[in-house]
């Protein structure tokens, strides 16, 4: 803390003294956790001699890559008790009254740290505190004390522009061992309540971000870029700790979508600012890919295949050994994965690209009032109708590639997988927008087409994998793993057509333009 309290990067921002305080927290719910299950937060808070009831809301669509966005209502209080009266004014209100009546309201974690505060000013007058807490988080399980340490820096917005405060982070995270959380210390507590070693105890999946109506392309596609950050840090604690092989999978999902959406960016933000961005999402798709390829070797492919062979007296042998070897490689593709989410530069690639989705025209010069260029054009216009064109473009495009899907060569099946993720990606991220019934089938037999052409597309890895694995005295092994593998091909092709046809009956659900 000494350090980060004299880092040069905050020196000339102190627009005033530090202050020191004390803060306690109790945050409240009913017993089945009924406000925990819908994203909203209640806590009393003694903060010296003072005492402050909040409530919060869900997160808003500002939040996501180390930004925390939430509907807040804030009370001063005389004691430490929950006044009831005041949360029946707020949006919650009926979430509330269900809550109290299952049973009341009881505390169900608290917080205890010392907070040290300081204001800063920014060179464009945007206002902002920095925060250092270090503390505890207790609560009981099992009837069992439970506790996690607090060590953490909040950097909180009073006016201005956001970007600021991403530009700070990355100045101190290049300095010192910071990483970006996705976990509020109420998400915390309830996992200790809970009995659970985190507060995403399960990988996190690919989520709908909330779009308005009106919304313009630049804040949809800033939005977009959140939601993908998201995921991508809210499972990197689980990758790190833990061997189920979805932390890799859906982190490597949520990396290619953000590589997705970035290529949406591109034709409108600044090249100065995007391409380092880039370059490094693709470092980070590059590891967990290989991770992401070996665990799918390891786990899906070889395990069948091994049993297969199991009496074959001449490709058993061979089967055994290069289980082992994959196995090895497996381990080596995990490890490289974890110690590249545990580096600074992972950190640094979540506060950057954050930057980006902050930044008004990511990154490039604001147009002028009178400006009718195609770019200014499309950020400012509506978000629905720059999706509009982008699908119809990209679905005519998948179409003409997988017209011949059946008699394709593995080439051009790998084209048309990719052309079917990209309509895949903008279609999920700008389904909010059209929501309905035919929104949900179209992009159900999207998927459902898409995950056709990846197992084929796993089979042509498992393959090249099989190939990497082959030593002397192997060939029948090699020879039973590519035979299996184009069996296993073989089989997902009336599988793939059955979608075809599908995807094919589906009526487009955005508006003709």
């Amino acid at each position: 803390m000494p350090r980060l309290l004299r880092h040069p990067a905050l020196r000339s921002l102190r627009r005033g003294r530090t202050r020191t305080e004390q803060v306690f927290s109790t945050y409240f719910d009913s017993p089945d956790f009924r406000l925990q299950r819908d994203d909203v937060a209640l806590r009393v808070r003694r903060i010296g001699q003072r005492w402050v009831q909040t409530l919060k809301g869900p997160p808003q669509s500002a939040a996501g890559a180390g930004m925390h966005a939430r509907p807040e209502h804030e009370w001063p209080l005389r004691g430490p008790n929950v006044d009831l009266t005041r949360l029946a004014a707020t949006p919650w209100k009926k979430l509330i009254a269900r809550a109290t009546k299952d049973g009341g309201l009881v505390p169900c974690c608290t917080t205890q740290f010392d907070r040290r505060t300081i204001p800063l000013e920014f060179p464009d007058g945007t206002a902002a505190e920095l925060s250092v807490d270090l503390g505890e988080i207790r609560a009981v399980c099992d009837r069992r004390a439970r506790r996690l340490p607090i060590a953490e820096v909040e950097i909180e917005l009073k006016s201005g522009d956001p970007a600021n405060l991403f530009r700070l982070a990355l100045a101190l995270s290049a300095d010192l061992p910071l990483a970006v959380m996705t976990e509020s210390k109420s998400a915390r507590g309830y996992a200790l309540r809970r009995g659970l070693a985190r507060a995403a105890p399960f990988p996190v999946h690919a989520s709908d971000v909330a779009l308005a109506a009106d919304a313009t392309t630049a804040d949809a596609l800033a939005a977009i870029g959140r939601g993908c950050l998201h995921q991508i840090a809210a499972n990197a604690p689980g990758l790190v700790a833990d061997d189920d092989p979805e932390w890799i999978h859906q982190m490597r999902v949520g990396t290619r979508r953000l590589r997705s959406c970035l290529s949406l960016v591109a034709p409108f933000g600044a090249a100065t600012m995007l391409d380092p961005v880039v370059a490094e999402v693709k470092w980070l798709a590059r590891i967990l890919g290989r991770a992401r390829d070996w665990d799918v070797f390891v786990t899906e492919t070889l395990p069948p295949l091994a049993s297969w062979f199991a009496r074959d007296a001449q490709a058993a042998p061979g089967i055994r050994r290069l289980r082992a070897r994959a196995a090895a490689r497996r381990r080596a593709a995990r490890n490289d994965a974890r110690a590249a989410i545990a580096s600074r530069r992972f950190q640094q690639l979540l506060l950057a690209t954050g930057l980006v989705c902050a930044t008004p025209g990511f990154g490039a010069p604001l147009p002028a009032p009178n400006d009718t260029s195609h770019a200014a054009g499309a950020l400012g216009g509506r978000a629905a109708a720059f999706a509009a064109e982008l699908l119809a473009r990209r679905h005519r495009k998948f179409i003409g590639i997988a017209a011949k899907l059946m008699q394709a060569s593995n080439e051009e099946r790998h084209a048309a997988r990719i052309a079917a993720k990209r309509l895949r990606y903008v279609a999920e991220f700008f389904a909010p927008l059209f929501a309905g019934k035919r929104t949900r089938t179209y992009v159900e037999a999207l998927a459902n087409a898409q995950d056709g052409l990846g197992r084929l597309n796993d089979a042509v890895t498992a393959a090249s994998l099989a190939g990497e694995l082959s030593g002397p005295g192997d060939d029948a092994a090699a020879g039973a793993v590519r035979g299996w593998v184009a069996a296993q091909a073989a089989a997902v092709e009336p599988v793939l057509a059955k979608a075809w046809r599908r995807f094919d009956a589906a009526r487009p659900f955005w508006p003709s333009t």
